[in-house]
């Protein structure tokens, strides 16, 4: 067997196992929006906020639980995980160079402590902001695209031409890029690192538009969806997050200064 016949193989066992944390497209009857709908417009409790919908990884892993909650007078989602990983995802139809700006607020009660997203048997992170982009997948090299080909066979869905995760790592510098050991179109980016702020809401922006022609070398597609997801199904630990409102922005103009006399 191949080079290529060998990673397809090995992640054939891993999504059987539900190891894969890699998103797919949206099927045809999803609302398609071109903005993300706030969770803040929901009342606390138990259903999924408007505009998402449940985004399972695999029947054989534990989901993680989604609730709107009351934090301090607004209403956000409380993820909470043992030994499990799912999501919540939003489809959207909306141009990265109109609006590159991807502004979130996340919080999380604890690392975990085992923790290591550049191994295989430890990519859990306790917070995720997932964001995925159309393309040609015509384009792409060989290898990806046999990958792709394998994952529609196995789910009976598409994988995204290329997904962007930001994370939250316990080591990895911030701003470092993490690549997918399977396919080279997915790529976690540190966007925050360490527990010095945990425990407390953290307030994220990040250029879309500028990380992914960073990580992939070309200009991105349109935004197909954005997803949260909180996992631990490869350390088997519990955690506690949190997310706030997520928006996407145009760049604010330079602001005119005038002389005066």
């Amino acid at each position: 067997m191949g080079k290529t016949g060998r990673i397809i193989a090995a992640f054939a066992l891993a999504l059987a196992a539900g190891c894969a944390s890699i998103p797919v497209e949206q099927p045809p009857e999803t609302l398609v929006l071109p903005y993300v709908k706030s969770f803040s417009d929901n009342p606390p409790g138990e259903g999924v906020p408007g505009g998402w919908r449940p985004w399972a990884l695999s029947r054989f892993k534990k989901p993680t639980q989604y609730r709107l909650v009351d934090d301090a007078g607004r209403i956000v989602v409380k993820a909470s995980a043992q030994a499990s990983a799912s999501g919540l995802i939003h489809p959207l139809k909306l141009d990265p160079r109109q609006y590159p700006l991807l502004q979130w607020q996340w919080k999380t009660t604890a690392l975990i402590a085992t923790a290591d997203n550049t191994q295989k048997h430890t990519e859990d992170s306790p917070v995720r902001v997932v964001v995925s982009f159309d393309g040609d997948i015509e384009r792409l090299a060989l290898d990806d695209r046999m990958f792709f080909d394998h994952i529609r066979l196995l789910t009976g869905q598409d994988l995204p031409y290329a997904t962007l995760m930001y994370i939250w790592e316990n080591r990895a510098p911030k701003d470092s890029v993490i690549p997918n050991r399977h396919t080279s179109r997915i790529r976690m980016i540190v966007a925050e690192s360490g527990r010095d702020k945990v425990g407390h809401w953290q307030e994220v922006t990040r250029n879309v538009y500028e990380d992914y022609k960073r990580v992939f070398g070309e200009e991105p597609g349109r935004i197909t969806s954005i997803g949260i997801m909180t996992d631990t199904d490869n350390t088997g630990e519990n955690v506690h997050a949190y997310y706030g409102d997520i928006l996407f922005r145009r760049i604010a103009p330079p602001r005119l200064t005038f002389a005066t006399d």
